[in-house]
Parts: C-alpha cells; sequence; structure tokens
C-alpha cells in the first residue's frame, strides 16, 4: 500500500480554496493507497514517510519563495517529489520564458526589469506589468502608455520587495477568445479550459483579482496542442513530468501563444471537469510504485 502525500498550503480559519483535493484523497484511499494532505510548511510531518510526494496547492509559496525552495529541496533528497525538485524550481521564476522562446516556442514577448535596472517601458503600446515569481494575478496590472507614473510606481513597490518584473505587451486577444489552459497529467492532455481576461484597465496591482474568470470547459485546438507539447517538450528535466498546465493565448496573428507553464502547483479543476479525476488517481499511483 503506497504512502502519498498531497501537499498544500495552511489557509488559517478560512476554507481551503482547493475544493478538488477532498475528492483527490478519498478516491486515492478507495484505489488502496494511504493517503493524505498535508501542509507544506508542517514541522511535524515526517516526508521521508511517504513514498510519494505531490505537490497539489501550495498556493502561499510564492509569498514565501526562500522557504518553499528550502522545502523542496528538502523533501526532494527524501522522497520522490512530484514535480521533481529540479522542475519545480525552474517553473517557479517566469524568466524561463525567454528559454522557452529561444527553444523555438511560440511566447508572448517578455522583457525583464531587475531591482536597479533602468525603467523602459512602452511608449506606443498597452503592456502587462507582473513578477517573475507569482500567482493569482499578484502583483499584476495593465497599463496604457499614458499611465506611466502609475506603472513607474508599481515597479518601484516590487523593486523594493526584491521581485524582477516581467514587461508584456497587453494581448487582446485575451479580450475576445480569453485564455485557455491545458492540463496535462501522467504524459497526455487530461483537459483544457477557458477563462476571460483577469487585468481590467485601471484596476491597481495590488487589488485583489479573481484569477478565474468565466471558467468553461474547453476542446483545445490542433494548433494549440502543438504549441503546449512543444513548451512541454523544452523542460528541462520533461521526463520526470507528472503534471503540467500549459496557458495560451491568441496573438495578433490569431496563433497561439504560451502565457504562462505551471508546473508547480496549477489547479485542475476537477469539480469542472469530474471525469478526470479518475485519471489523476491512476497517474499519481502508478508515480507511487
Amino acid at each position: 500500500m503506497p504512502r502519498i502525500a498531497l501537499a498544500t498550503y495552511d489557509p488559517g480559519s478560512e476554507p481551503s480554496h482547493d475544493t478538488d483535493l477532498p475528492d483527490l484523497v478519498r478516491a486515492l484511499r478507495a484505489a488502496g493507497a494511504e493517503a493524505e494532505a498535508r501542509y507544506w510548511d508542517d514541522p511535524d510531518a515526517d516526508w521521508g514517510g511517504y513514498d510519494l510526494v505531490v505537490i497539489r496547492s501550495t498556493w502561499d509559496y510564492s509569498w514565501r519563495a526562500e522557504e518553499f525552495d528550502a522545502w523542496v529541496g528538502r523533501v526532494g533528497a527524501l522522497t520522490r517529489l512530484a514535480n521533481p525538485a529540479p522542475v519545480v524550481r525552474w517553473s517557479a521564476d517566469k524568466r524561463y520564458l525567454g528559454e522557452l522562446a529561444a527553444a523555438g516556442v511560440p511566447t508572448v514577448p517578455t522583457r525583464y526589469l531587475a531591482p536597479g535596472e533602468p525603467v523602459d517601458l512602452p511608449a506606443d503600446h498597452e503592456y502587462v506589468i507582473k513578477p517573475t515569481s507569482g500567482a493569482g494575478a499578484r502583483f499584476a496590472a495593465r497599463y496604457t502608455p499614458a499611465e506611466h507614473e502609475q506603472a513607474v510606481r508599481h515597479l518601484a513597490r516590487m523593486h523594493a520587495e526584491g521581485f524582477t518584473a516581467m514587461v508584456q505587451p497587453y494581448v487582446a486577444g485575451i479580450d475576445v477568445s480569453g485564455e485557455r489552459a491545458l492540463q496535462f497529467f501522467g504524459g497526455r492532455l487530461l483537459h483544457a479550459s477557458r477563462k476571460g481576461a483577469v487585468l481590467a484597465p485601471g484596476t491597481p496591482y495590488d487589488a485583489d483579482k479573481v484569477a478565474h474568470p468565466d471558467l468553461e470547459r474547453w476542446q483545445p485546438t490542433e494548433a494549440e496542442l502543438v504549441v503546449a507539447e512543444k513548451a512541454l517538450g523544452a523542460v528541462p528535466g520533461a521526463s520526470g513530468l507528472l503534471y503540467g498546465r500549459v496557458d495560451l493565448v491568441d496573438g495578433e496573428d490569431g496563433e497561439p501563444r504560451l502565457m504562462e507553464l505551471e508546473l508547480v502547483e496549477p489547479n485542475l479543476f476537477l469539480w469542472l471537469h469530474p471525469g478526470s479525476l479518475e485519471r489523476v488517481t491512476e497517474a499519481i499511483l502508478e508515480a507511487a510504485d
């Protein structure tokens, strides 16, 4: 009987946002595993006592990047971690987009501004600023050239907290065709979803945002599958992946472009795709063997 831990975050007095987690634990137990959810920062957790630790919803990790990085290294040295520690560390820093673009993956054009570097913002098109380490649209906002001063203050706040900023053109296709999330599990497509635009004009970077507005099921196109598989194939250590989410938007030419590759703790949206629970359970059990 394999022992499996599903690593999650501690919501404190609030209900957990991971509504999939109880169903996944029950499904693994019904399939014969000794499975449980554990807070990733639980000091009493015996991670080495598990055959497999699956990072499921450590959704506060980007606020505690150094602590999480140390935890990933520690658990990865004690037992099998999914995804593997090198992959998690690589995916946690969105500067990987530059590597994927260099490997020929169609991506949203991205520049990076680290603390201390000169501020260089677009003067002729709308753009987005967000951190290279973040989740749920944290510290993200869109600006027009006329909002230069607001954008500079945004950058100053991020740099003061040690974040490197990403600057991307605002992809207008999001307002028309949304953002598609293709979920892969156990080496093959699990399901796909589409959501609406997250960043509304004028929304402050530090405002709470709905991370997945108007979420619905989606049937990916052949072009989307090609880009997604090319992106996953270009990941260092791709053979060790258990799961991954590929976020795509349409470029100005109408072709899909990679917005983000989430290999740390993607929301699986099993509540939207209940038929996927069995496949996820099977893939986790296989990984625990």
